[in-house]
């Protein structure tokens, strides 16, 4: 008997059946994320890890002569610890190490009022919003270089950013003559703006009010209209929706029954909230 010759595949479906392989050695080659597995961690460490930038003003801040921390979202995230039924480890964390500190599991859920960019959404999940802000500019009172909005995107002008932070994509794409200046730590803006290195810095509403709150030379310069707009809310590591949705059932809840609103009102944080 003559064998029958079966027809060769063609060059696109060779290229589909390898892919189809490919895909399932790799998803042979990683575990699927199991559903609910940092809530079996926090269950099992009988406490809730949560990451805070601790010199955010009025959202995580840490006391430099007392260590004690306030904010708004200190005061939530013990709300969560109390819901949880769990105790509350606070770990240090910031903008620039927030992604690997979730990933890594150094942290269940980051509450410092993350900024939902794009490239942030794209490698971690988010709860809903539950503070927005704009962009504002802080000098000093009696600057002969910005005095308005309009002097800031001028030639000759230095332009800090905290390095890490939301503003910093923002502006690196706004400022057409303008240079920008990026402060990473143990530098901070407000020491390079009063030593006369920048002349002014960008920063969202909360952190604007530890100048205004505390620094008799600073001054805010605000948008004449709305600039960058972005909304705050809490993440966490990709891949656990159950892990998710708790969090994210626990905003809707603090948004439902006041808890969100008194804390804002507290640290004087109300003009932002979101309530729903």
């Amino acid at each position: 008997m003559t064998p029958t010759t079966q027809p060769r595949p063609s060059p696109a479906r060779r290229l589909a059946g390898l892919a189809a392989v490919l895909a399932a050695g790799l998803l042979a080659a990683v575990p699927a994320a199991q559903a609910g597995a940092v809530q079996d961690r926090v269950r099992s460490a009988g406490q809730v890890k949560v990451c805070i930038w601790p010199d955010y003003y009025g959202i995580s801040l840490r006391h430099p002569r007392t260590q004690q921390l306030q904010g708004l979202d200190i005061d939530l995230s013990a709300e969560l610890g109390r819901d949880l039924k769990l105790p509350v480890q606070y770990v240090d964390s910031s903008f620039q190490t927030l992604v690997d500190d979730l990933k890594n599991d150094r942290c269940d859920v980051a509450m410092f009022a993350i900024g939902m960019l794009p490239q942030r959404m794209a490698v971690l999940g988010f709860t809903r919003p539950y503070l927005q802000s704009d962009i504002y500019g802080v000098t000093t009172k009696g600057s002969r270089v910005v005095q308005r909005w309009e002097d800031i995107d001028k030639p000759g002008v230095a332009v800090a950013v905290q390095a890490g932070t939301f503003m910093e994509p923002v502006m690196t794409a706004a400022l057409k003559q303008a240079r920008l200046v990026r402060v990473a730590p143990p530098a901070t803006r407000e020491r390079e703006l009063e030593a006369g290195r920048v002349d002014v810095f960008m920063t969202d509403y909360p952190y604007s009010r530890r100048l205004l709150d505390n620094a008799d030379w600073a001054t805010l310069i605000s948008p004449p209209s709305p600039f960058y707009t972005l909304p705050y809310a809490y993440a966490v590591k990709p891949g656990d929706e159950a892990w998710l949705a708790q969090v994210d059932d626990f905003v809707a809840r603090i948004q439902r029954d006041g808890r969100l609103a008194a804390a804002t009102k507290r640290h004087g944080l109300e003009a932002i909230v979101r309530l729903k």
